[in-house]
């Protein structure tokens, strides 16, 4: 009788168990991946650094250049031209993988060093376990490096991507790309595959742009070993069939399907994948929805305010985030309501821009972002470089553009910490701390 309640006890247990819900499984912590911030010994300001970036920025976005920025391509020793009084002229020309599996829950950050006179900010990526130094470029659509296709005269000084070194590199039969830019340069080459690792975040067979041909604007850039495209996947330039960019595939698994850009004056900044950071900004973020039509983060400012003037409208305008663009470029009317409020400001054809001394003290501009936020650029932020080497006159970091489209490059991010949300195709910002 004993052994019988004994086994009666023993089954009523086991059926207890099987009942029982199963216990939840241990939560596997998510990674978080860091680059150490490093300076940048290199780093110095460089005279005529506002000239080229402005004819840059025309060339990327195939915006015809005006007369000022032509005279000032051709006036190396030419007679040169008095500066002109503030007026700036409006015109119009419109500039129209696969991710590591059960890697969820991952960020991944990484450095952003300015290079000479803030042109740009280049983060280190590994490719193939190899490591460059790349230019992150929300506006366009495109991973390309220099590697060891190239001709060697093209590669010096340049630190390329062997594909030879690489034990994971897989090329695309038949694919090719080709970016070109309103003045004729550019780059083109072919197309493989390779594991790309940001800051620890990894795609395994991400599209690498080889380059076979570069322009000599690129080959110059020694710093610079390539770019990487963070705009959306519409604006790859891949053939016959485009490519997803490193931030498409890497979304999923991401702990959130962001990535921030903490961009400073004169400093190491970062990119983070996979998180917003709130000590590096204050107060709280504001978002925006984001326009993809065009491939760009694009988000419409129909207001500007000048120092602690009252807001002017701008019905209708449009604007993108490009942190692959040095200066803010805007429409002339924004141009001439700002200038006009600093003392000395000319609009020199010598430099292609506008420019004033150096000591003077530049007032703040605040320019609505979707409607959600008014973003402060602050004066300090749009002193940009100096013309020339007696430090006398400095050239604005806010310039006319003749577009559709207003151009809002790292001017602006110095001043705001930036998050792009490839979940809910929105734009934060929020002063930076």
């Amino acid at each position: 009788m004993h052994a019988l309640i004994q086994s009666l006890l023993l089954l009523l247990l086991a059926s207890l168990s099987l009942a029982a819900p199963p216990q939840p499984s241990r939560v596997q912590k998510r990674g978080v991946f860091k680059v150490e911030r490093v300076p940048n010994p290199n780093y110095v300001r460089s005279p005529g650094a506002g000239t080229r970036a402005l004819i840059k920025a025309h060339m990327k976005y195939k915006v015809p250049l005006p007369e000022g920025l032509v005279a000032a391509m051709a006036a190396a020793g030419g007679p040169e031209a008095p500066p002109m009084p503030i007026r700036v002229r409006q015109g119009v020309a419109a500039p129209t993988g696969t991710a590591t599996p059960g890697a969820g829950g991952k960020t991944g950050k990484v450095v952003a060093v300015p290079e000479k006179g803030d042109v740009e900010y280049l983060s280190p990526v590994e490719i193939g376990g190899q490591t460059v130094m790349l230019d992150f470029d929300s506006g366009s659509s495109d991973l390309w490096v220099f590697n060891n296709q190239l001709p060697a005269a093209q590669q010096a000084g340049h630190k390329v991507f062997d594909i030879t070194k690489s034990t994971t590199f897989k090329m695309i039969p038949g694919a090719t790309y080709k970016i070109s830019y309103g003045d004729g340069s550019g780059t083109s080459g072919n197309v493989g595959t390779d594991v790309v690792n940001i800051g620890g975040a990894v795609v395994q067979e991400q599209a690498v742009e080889l380059a076979t041909a570069v322009s000599q604007s690129f080959t110059q850039d020694n710093a610079s070993n390539g770019l990487l495209g963070l705009a959306f996947t519409k604006l790859n330039t891949v053939k016959p069939t485009q490519v997803k960019t490193w931030f498409d595939n890497v979304m999923p698994q991401l702990a959130m399907p962001v990535f921030t850009a903490d961009l400073r004056k004169n400093a190491v900044g970062a990119y983070e994948f996979g998180a917003i950071d709130s000590t590096k900004f204050n107060g709280t973020m504001q978002w925006a929805p984001v326009n993809t039509t065009n491939g760009f983060w694009q988000f419409s400012t129909s207001s500007f305010q000048v120092g602690t003037g009252a807001p002017i409208q701008s019905p209708g305008a449009q604007a993108i985030a490009d942190t692959g663009t040095t200066l803010m470029l805007t429409s002339a009317a924004v141009v001439n309501a700002y200038y006009s409020q600093v003392q000395g400001a000319v609009n020199d054809q010598r430099v292609g821009g506008v420019t004033f001394p150096c000591n003077t003290v530049l007032p703040d501009m605040k320019f609505d972002v979707g409607g959600a936020y008014m973003a402060t650029v602050r004066g300090s932020d749009i002193n940009f470089a100096q013309v020339d080497n007696t430090g006398k006159t400095c050239f604005g970091g806010i310039q006319a553009i003749n577009s559709n489209l207003q151009i809002y490059g790292d001017i602006l991010f110095k001043s705001q910490f930036v998050a792009f949300n490839g979940g809910n195709n929105s734009l934060g910002m929020a002063p930076h701390q």
